[in-house]
Order: structure tokens, then sequence, then C-alpha cells
């Protein structure tokens, strides 16, 4: 028990330490050099005010406003081809709803480095830094909307298997709104582009290192109940005729709630998961992400959870937190969104969360945690270097 008090408040700590980190590299504007520039463009919010002290031309950072518009009507920007984003979304909605986690990861992914978001916003990180942190603005909440809407689904296929523990989704959930409310104000407009893409490959690294550790022997060490529910699960999934016994809560008073999944039983401290909530959500929308990857860890790791139940769970929590998350990017930050694509983008999700759900069963647990180590290794790795040193170690 007290080992298990160890490991909660050294995480929580180590994820405050962290955000402190982030929330310290937040600042800075540089000067805009001396130059004609562009006026207005027409374009909405404070992105549109920004623009018109760009300085015009066909170079990097510069507009030339007689230029094909492209990503939120700027002229010169990326033409995202929305097949692609179609097809992408779908990964986005599969790989969210199998593992519970990785959703906003790739959606990032996607919008930086598929569509080419990511090099165009660093364009302007001398001639135009106050455009190129509004465009890291909008990055970060489109990979919220896909993610948001892929929980939701998510969510709902999920309970209606009897894979969702929604009591720990609830208090996780309830503690993300503050946080969700206070980042987007706290640093909207404020966060360059190579800040974000390097912390955020930074994080998503460490967690990849953690759950790496989690697969070998020794992390599997005093995970019994997990495995033992894991196990019961699989088995009577390919039993023909039988059904795996779903979440049932037991006992729902608090702190602590108890519940069963396949007849194993399970609980969790209600406090500790509101905090939880509290510091993940913050990170989660600092990095402009739904927070599954570190949902995923907290539940499994801390909690003691198996994957099949982790993702359902986990898209519920994600859910809450995005949609207050969404509400104050725009609200209080600013945010453009690029509603033609993230119109495409979420029948995408759509499809690929309706898919994940039906599929997760027939994976083995230990693969579940795989997948997500071998990308957020990847991710982590490249992501990091390119932020911080200006080069990917990693093909991107």
């Amino acid at each position: 028990m007290k080992k298990g008090r160890l490991l909660q408040t050294g995480t929580v700590l180590f994820l405050l330490t962290f955000l402190a980190c982030l929330l310290a590299g937040a600042g800075g504007v540089g000067a805009n050099p001396a130059a004609a520039t562009v006026g207005d463009l027409d374009l909405p919010g404070k992105l549109g005010q920004a623009i018109q002290e760009v300085p015009v031309g066909t170079g990097q950072g510069q507009i030339d406003p007689g230029a094909a518009k492209g990503f939120l009507g700027i002229p010169g920007a990326p033409q995202v081809n929305l097949i692609l984003a179609f097809l992408w979304a779908i990964w986005v909605g599969w790989i969210f709803s199998t593992v519970g986690a990785f959703g906003g990861i790739m959606a990032g992914v996607g919008h930086m480095t598929v569509f080419g978001l990511g090099p165009y916003a660093k364009t302007f990180k001398d001639t135009a830094p106050t455009v190129n942190k509004l465009l890291t603005d909008s990055i970060r909440v489109s990979n919220q909307f896909l993610v948001g809407l892929s929980a939701f689904v998510s969510s709902i296929n999920f309970y209606r298997m009897g894979r969702l523990v929604w009591p720990l989704g609830l208090a996780l959930g309830l503690g993300s709104i503050l946080s969700a409310i206070a980042i987007p104000w706290l640093t909207g407009g404020k966060v360059s582009f190579n800040q974000y893409q390097g912390w955020f490959g930074l994080f998503v690294l460490l967690v990849g290192c953690f759950l790496f550790y989690e697969t070998t022997p020794r992390g599997q060490a005093g995970k019994k109940s997990a495995k033992a529910a894991a196990q019961a699960f699989e088995a009577g999934v390919k039993e023909k005729g039988t059904q795996a016994s779903g979440v049932r809560v037991t006992k729902g008073g608090l702190p602590v709630v108890h519940f069963t999944f396949a007849g194993v039983e399970f609980k969790f401290n209600a406090v500790w998961a509101f905090l939880g909530g509290i510091v993940i959500a913050a990170l989660s929308s600092f990095l402009g992400v739904g927070g599954g990857f570190l949902y995923v860890p907290f539940m499994t790791s801390i909690v003691g959870l198996p994957m099949f139940i982790v993702a359902g769970t986990s898209a519920l929590t994600v859910f809450i937190s995005m949609v207050t998350s969404i509400t104050s990017y725009i609200s209080l930050a600013g945010a453009g969104i690029y509603w033609s694509l993230i119109g495409v983008e979420l029948v995408g999700v759509f499809v690929g969360s309706m898919i994940g759900p039906r599929t997760q069963k027939y994976i083995p647990d230990i693969w579940l945690k795989r997948l997500f180590v071998l990308l957020a290794v990847y991710v982590g790795i490249g992501y990091f270097s390119k932020g911080f040193f200006g080069q990917a170690w990693v093909p991107m």
C-alpha cells in the first residue's frame, strides 16, 4: 500500500514539474523586420490581425496576396489533399478507439508532418512570430477536434460492450475540466511551433520508454489482477457462444470504488483519479492532444487495469476534456479553425472509431501495448530532435 501511494505521489510530482517547464518556455516574441506588409486579407480573428504585419513576397516567412488560398484561407499556405485527410483520419479514429490513446498524437503527426502545416508555421518564426504561434494554436485545437469525436463514439461503443469503467472515467474527466480551461487561456498565442514540437516529442518519448518497461517481465510483476482479467477476457472471446463478463460496479462509495471485470475484482481511489485528471489534462491541453497517452499508463500502471477496459475508460475522460479544451481554445485563445478540413477529418474519424472497438478484442493485450510503445518511441524521437535541434533523427 505504501509503495503504491509513493508511486502515485511521485508520478503526480513529475507531471507537475514537467508542466512547469513547459509553461516556462512558452513566452518570447521577436521583432518583425522592416518591410512592406500584406495588409488586410479579410481573415477573421487574431490571425487576421497578425497576418496584416507579414512581409509581402514569395520567400520563406512571407505571403504573396495573389497566391492560391490554402490552410485557414491564407494565400500560399499548404493546400491539404482532402482524400488523404479522410484516410488519415480513419487511422486516427482506429488507433484511438483501439488503444484508448495516441489519437491526438497521430492527428498531430498528420497536421504537422503529413499535411505540411508544421514546416509552414516554422517559416514565420523570425518574420512574424505571432503568426507562427497562432498557427501552432490552430494545429493544437485541430488535433483535439479529431480526438474529441473519436472519444465520443468510442465511449458509446465500449459502454455497450461492457468495457468502460464509467466511475473512473468521470472522476478523471471532472478533474480535467479546470486545466482544460486554464491552459488555453494561459498559453494561447504564446507557444512557438519549435517549442511545441520539441516538448510534444519529448513527453511522448518518455511515455513510450515507460510503457516499454511495463512490457518487460519486471514491469509485469505485481500486475497479476490485470493479467488474469486480460487472459480471462481473451479466453471468453475465443470460446464460441461465450461472452466475457463485462465491467460491473460492486461498491460505489467514496473515496474507493470497487468493480469487477471478467470475474476479477479491481478498485481505485476517486480522489487520486480526480487529481490525476487535473494534471494530465494540463499537459495534454498544452500539447494539443487528447491525453490518452497519459491516461492509459495512469490506468494500466497506477490503477492496474487491463488494456481491454482502459481504452473505453480513457475515451470517456478524453471526451470530457476535449469539449472543454476546444471551447477554451476558440473562445479564450482565439484559435483559427479550418472548417472544411475539420469536417472531412471528422467523417474519417467516425469511420475509424466504429471499427476500432470491434477489432480490439481480437488483438492480445501485450501486443496493444507494444504497438503503443513502437509508435511513441518513433514519434517522440523524431519530434524531439526536430523541435529542439532542427533536424529529425529518424525519417519523418
